[in-house]
């Protein structure tokens, strides 16, 4: 990244809302990570089923898809700072709720009820960068907004991963719970009241009808309904794999992720950047679609890893570890994701933002790119944990990877670039 596009984004932090928001989302995220890396410690600690482990991304999943048209249309017609601050509230019961959790079933209780928080902060979150952004720099208030969401992540895939393998699961949520408290204070306190404009002039449904007439959009929830089932099908089951089938402990498991954590942490506000000054935000999605659709299908070979790659051995605090060579092909695996995740969300994101612009309808543009998301996004872990159940690993991520191709293939050919409606 050039100095030029370092010091425009380091510049939006002196901005107070875009600091509170990078506050609020840098906290988020650490919690949301190290949540992560917590399921696959708990699928082993349950003895859970591919099934059972399913559920821990379905039922958090099917929440959302429940309330984001709601949430979004709220957005459009009220205050989106009292809504992000609701959920901020929310999210600080969901991680105490993580302390008391004893059994599989209430893992998935506390998972649904992260589905409200989830969803409600992220759309309000992101509804506001996206306002708060000057027209001709769009990109590059989406682009850092979502480095820190990529950064905060990295954070959560190394400090919480370490704390969860220091301190274990008690400690590490109590201190999430007291981080999250204070965000809650620093949004209350710097950002500003009702950033997003309120526009009632027209009922939900017909937003959703408005915005789906335009062909960016359609092709972009078409794209995001197919892709979804394999990015989160990534999500939930990566770490799962290293920790059942390779016995990883929560550092290494937050090692893997860190990879391509850090890939998006340092690339997102650059591609935004880039994708303002170049255009043809479509073929960055494309591209990213592809290198996503390689890594998936590239995370099986891990078993045969160690007739290539050595062993290595590490003290750790005193502890003596093993780093298995499926470790190095996982981590290389999440870069090759983070760097298709790098080319495909900041566009995206724009282009959802400048569409619902073009109709006074910010909020409900980004609930439709969550809503495209979530039915993927609930069918997908489910149905690949079926998939590890009866078939293999192997065949649940190759058959993830090819949705993914197929979701490039249907927006290649729905996608045209329109005129902004009269």
């Amino acid at each position: 990244m050039g100095a030029g596009g370092t010091q425009s984004q380091l510049r939006l932090f002196r901005n107070p809302g875009f600091a509170a928001l990078a506050v609020m989302n840098f906290v988020r995220g650490m919690a949301f990570a190290t949540i992560i890396v917590a399921l696959a410690l708990y699928a082993d600690l349950f003895e859970t089923s591919g099934f059972v482990a399913g559920l821990f991304g379905t039922a958090y999943a099917f929440v959302r898809l429940v309330l984001v048209v709601p949430v979004g249309r709220w957005i459009d017609v009220r205050d989106a700072k009292r809504l992000l601050v609701i959920g901020l509230v929310l999210q600080v019961v969901v991680l105490a709720g993580y302390v008391f959790v004893e059994s599989a079933l209430q893992l998935v209780g506390v998972r649904a009820f992260q589905g409200v928080s989830s969803i409600t902060v992220y759309l309000a979150g992101t509804a506001i960068v996206g306002s708060l952004g000057p027209e001709g720099d769009r990109g590059l208030w989406v682009g850092t907004y979502q480095n820190v969401t990529a950064f905060s992540k990295l954070s959560g895939d190394l400090l919480g991963a370490g704390l969860l393998f220091f301190v274990g699961f008690e400690s590490t949520w109590a201190i999430f719970v007291v981080l999250s408290t204070l965000s809650v204070g620093y949004v209350l306190k710097h950002l500003p009241a009702e950033p997003v404009p309120s526009d009632d002039s027209s009922s939900t449904a017909g937003k959703l009808l408005g915005l789906l007439k335009r062909r960016a959009i359609m092709a972009l929830v078409a794209f995001r309904f197919s892709f979804s089932f394999c990015k989160e099908a990534v999500l939930i089951f990566l770490p799962v794999f290293a920790r059942l089938e390779f016995g990883m402990n929560a550092l290494l498991i937050g090692g893997i992720l860190a990879g391509g954590r850090f890939t998006k942490s340092i690339s997102q506000g650059y591609i935004g950047q880039l994708g303002d000054r170049v255009g043809r935000l479509h073929w960055f999605i494309l591209v990213g679609i592809v290198l996503y659709a390689i890594g998936t299908a590239m995370i099986p070979l891990a078993v045969h890893a160690d007739e290539f790659i050595d062993p290595v051995a590490l003290t750790v605090a005193g502890r003596e570890e093993t780093i298995p060579g499926a470790f190095f092909v996982l981590f290389f695996c999440y870069v090759l994701l983070g760097i298709a995740d790098s080319l495909r969300i900041p566009t995206s994101v724009t282009m959802f933002v400048r569409e619902g612009e073009y109709q006074d309808a910010v909020g409900s543009s980004i609930s439709l790119r969550s809503l495209s998301w979530q039915i993927g996004a609930t069918i997908g872990p489910v149905a690949v944990g079926v998939m590890t159940d009866v078939l293999s690993y192997t065949a649940a991520f190759w058959a993830a990877a090819t949705l993914a191709l197929c979701a490039g293939v249907l927006f290649a050919t729905l996608y045209r670039d329109e005129p902004p409606p009269e």
